[in-house]
């Protein structure tokens, strides 16, 4: 790995208007998409700094030399501008012909930064070095290396600061190997999105009363529960009763080096249901009572308890496990 140039920070800039004009015309005449392959078409390259600095000290040598006759002044001249050509070619070269590709994105919490992970394939025989990501104009910076027919992976971190469905921002690639005075880069519109859950609540207060059910399922619900009914088997839950244990299958599990515990499914728990209403918030701030609600669902899937979910207009029957989770804030995200 080479040593990650300093930071660098935007700042304030009297054309920053203007420059932004130019950037959303020049990102809207590129097509989003996950993979890009850097080409002679898409990759640009200006002296940096140290670049310009670097060319002026020649132009001050070769006056020199011509006004002094030196010859080892036009030696060390021409050396030096051979030294700096050549590292122009090596840095273009650096990102031309790297295939990248956005690996898909993992729900974020509002608040927390979203990692994103890029995927770097080198198809030449030999590494590509000193190679960063950053969000388009941010500044933060992530570095790796490439290795010779080989792949690595970079992360990039964005912070999105309200829920929803957020397009990944705009990417930029750069590289400054191996001299530092040129800066080759190029830009990139991923085409995937990322979703942003609800900020849960620090400490959110304890889950509600369950809901008595109502109609045929209640009716239903207590003749069983007088006869003794049981509607088949399911994993233990926390908070069960040891009568409805199935030991026997808890024998047979450790007989087979399993701790797995069976319970029976007792129609007598289904005559309650726990609802997580906005309106059980008892918040006037909508966002405020969504992150109640994040909080909520974290809580009853970390319990184990089956919940629903009602929301938005829309409502999400009782259920429980990671994809039941997901849904519930997918929904809280969206509505």
């Amino acid at each position: 790995m080479t040593s990650p140039p300093p930071a660098r920070r935007w700042v304030a800039h009297p054309f920053a208007p203007l420059r932004s004009r130019i950037d959303r015309w020049f990102l809207s005449r590129r097509p989003p998409s996950d993979t890009l392959e850097l080409t002679q078409r898409n990759v640009y390259i200006l002296p940096t700094r140290a670049g310009w600095m670097l060319a002026a000290t020649l132009l001050v040598l070769l006056v020199g030399s011509i006004n002094y006759q030196l010859n080892l002044g036009y030696l060390l001249t021409f050396l030096l501008a051979g030294c700096v050509a050549v590292g122009m070619h090596v840095c273009h070269g650096t990102l031309r012909g790297l295939a990248m590709r956005l690996m898909p994105p993992e729900p974020q919490y509002a608040g927390s930064a979203a990692v994103f992970r890029i995927m770097l394939t080198n198809a030449r025989r030999s590494t590509r070095y000193g190679i960063g990501f950053a969000v388009h104009r941010s500044g933060q910076w992530s570095w790796s290396d490439v290795p010779a027919q080989g792949s690595a992976t970079v992360e990039v971190a964005f912070k999105p600061e309200r829920r929803g469905l957020h397009a990944v921002p705009t990417l930029t690639a750069e590289t400054r190997f191996p001299l530092g005075t040129f800066r080759v880069w190029s830009i990139w519109r991923p085409a995937s999105q990322v979703l942003v859950y609800p900020a849960p609540e620090p400490n959110p207060p304890p889950l509600p009363e369950a809901e008595p059910l109502a109609g045929p399922s209640a009716a239903m619900a207590t003749r069983a529960h007088v006869a003794g009914e049981y509607d088949g088997v399911r994993a233990y839950r926390r908070g069960d009763s040891l009568k409805l244990v199935v030991w026997k299958r808890a024998a047979q599990a450790q007989a087979a080096g399993s701790d797995e515990l069976i319970s029976r499914d007792t129609l007598q728990a289904q005559r309650a249901q726990l609802w997580l209403d906005a309106q059980h918030a008892g918040l006037a701030d909508a966002e405020a009572r969504l992150s109640r609600l994040c909080a909520w669902i974290l809580m009853a899937d970390h319990l184990g308890v089956d919940y629903g979910l009602r929301a938005g207009g829309r409502i999400v029957q009782p259920s429980q496990g990671e994809a039941h989770k997901r849904q519930c804030l997918e929904l809280l995200a969206l509505c």
